[in-house]
């Protein structure tokens, strides 16, 4: 029987350049698709999935993140004072329940590999699901849920695939497809930024995994890797020798929030989805088009 998992990993402690000045004061992790942090989003997506323990890799300038998975009494007294309840619901809602949520600093930039093993301690001998806050997704179910059901068919690792254009493979962790469907596929090869001729596939890693423990003891090699940094699917790649990994080609979409093209959309989408918002936005959204003609 696989053993089940309950941890997951958030790497948040990079530093956000891409969206300067904005993030000079305020974690990356913490700017908003509509009016929920992107952290939050991917908290709620590993709830979904049945995650009953939240690691956080932090750095320094992010203890706004802690404090936004703590309880604010003076902010939820002055909601029931004003009979705001509904969005003192939503806030208790989305709240960790006590000893739920463990931090630990990444002193130094090493890598997503070595954010990984500062976890190491918190995670223990069990295997984890890691999340990339940046990736938002938007599916149903969640993507880390579609991930669980192969999991719990096939064990050993997962990992989220997308297609990309055959042409952008060099930008990315290539898988290659072996035997399966969609929903869980056996990986055969997994290369790091190939050239388009050297390619496996068109299948990338998109920044959500189920990882076996045993990653812990490759990341401690300190090996460094592209960018001179300690990578996490070169780990991948050695586990690879003793341990089945599978792909699941999640059903939905993605936004890269790493990105001010992938963040603005992102945006858009959801708030194109709130039933609250979506009408007034799609007449404001058109009047910008009809001014750009």
């Amino acid at each position: 029987m696989n053993r089940k998992v309950r941890t997951a990993v958030f790497p948040v402690a990079g530093l956000g350049t891409r969206f300067l000045p904005a993030t000079k004061a305020m974690p990356k992790e913490m700017l908003t698709v509509v009016d929920r942090p992107l952290i939050q989003y991917a908290v709620d997506e590993a709830r979904e999935a049945g995650i009953e323990h939240f690691v956080f890799v932090t750095g320094r300038n992010k203890g706004v993140i802690e404090d936004h998975f703590d309880k604010q009494f003076e902010l939820e007294e002055t909601l029931e004072a004003r009979g705001k309840l509904e969005a003192l619901a939503e806030l208790r809602r989305d709240l960790p329940q006590a000893g739920q949520s463990s931090f630990t600093r990444q002193q130094e930039p090493l890598g997503l590999g070595h954010a990984v093993w500062c976890a190491r301690d918190l995670v223990g001998d069990r295997p984890f699901a890691l999340l990339l806050p940046d990736m938002l997704f938007k599916g149903t179910p969640g993507v880390l849920s579609q991930m669980m059901a192969a999991y719990e068919e096939h064990g050993g690792n997962v990992l989220a695939v997308e297609e990309c254009k055959p042409s952008e493979v060099s930008s990315y962790g290539i898988v290659g497809r072996g035997a399966g469907p969609d929903t869980g596929f056996e990986i055969n090869q997994m290369v790091e930024k190939p050239k388009p001729e050297d390619a496996p596939s068109n299948l990338i890693i998109s920044g959500r995994y189920i990882i076996q423990p045993e990653i812990f003891a490759l990341l401690a090699k300190g090996v460094r890797g592209a960018g001179g940094e300690i990578q996490i699917t070169d780990a991948m790649h050695k586990l690879m020798e003793t341990q089945r990994f599978t792909g699941v080609k999640y059903q939905g979409r993605s936004f890269d929030c790493g990105s001010k093209i992938g963040f603005l959309t992102a945006n858009v989408a959801y708030a194109l989805d709130r039933p609250d918002i979506a009408s007034a936005f799609m007449a404001e959204i058109k009047e910008l088009a009809a001014g750009l003609k």
